[in-house]
């Protein structure tokens, strides 16, 4: 199956706080369901600055410490991908908006991720929704 890593809190954001859009700076033409892959990489620095901008949307992140990393935390459906030179809602000015539907949780599993869109072999994810 297709996945995404995300740097958290916003891997976090997208699975338990409807955060509905992902910014990148491509576009993806693919439509349908994606793994979001907790990325391990996460500074303090980004943290607090993510942590503001969620308060500011009204929502209230775990602490850096209890947030899973280096894990696939969830599935989420890919629905458009528009872009968009102004701010909204979860949308950044100059990026792609990646419209984001129906976040499922599943039992975390730990894997290694990579830069844009990766492969995580069916066997495990199927392994990781039954749990």
């Amino acid at each position: 199956m297709e996945a995404l890593s995300v740097r958290q809190p916003w891997a976090w954001a997208i699975i338990y706080a409807l955060k509905n859009v992902e910014n990148r700076g491509w576009p993806i033409h693919y439509r349908g369901d994606i793994l979001i892959h907790a990325a391990k990489t996460c500074t303090k620095r980004e943290y607090l600055l993510a942590k503001e901008f969620c308060q500011s949307m009204g929502v209230v992140i775990p602490e850096l410490i209890s947030l899973r990393r280096g894990q696939v935390i969830g599935i989420v459906t890919i629905v458009d991908c528009k872009f968009s030179q102004v701010a909204s809602g979860w949308g950044m000015p100059e990026q792609y908006h990646w419209k984001l539907e129906n976040p499922r949780e599943i039992t975390p599993l730990p894997y290694i991720g990579r830069l844009g869109i990766f492969e995580v072999p069916d066997e495990l994810v199927r392994s990781a929704i039954a749990s």
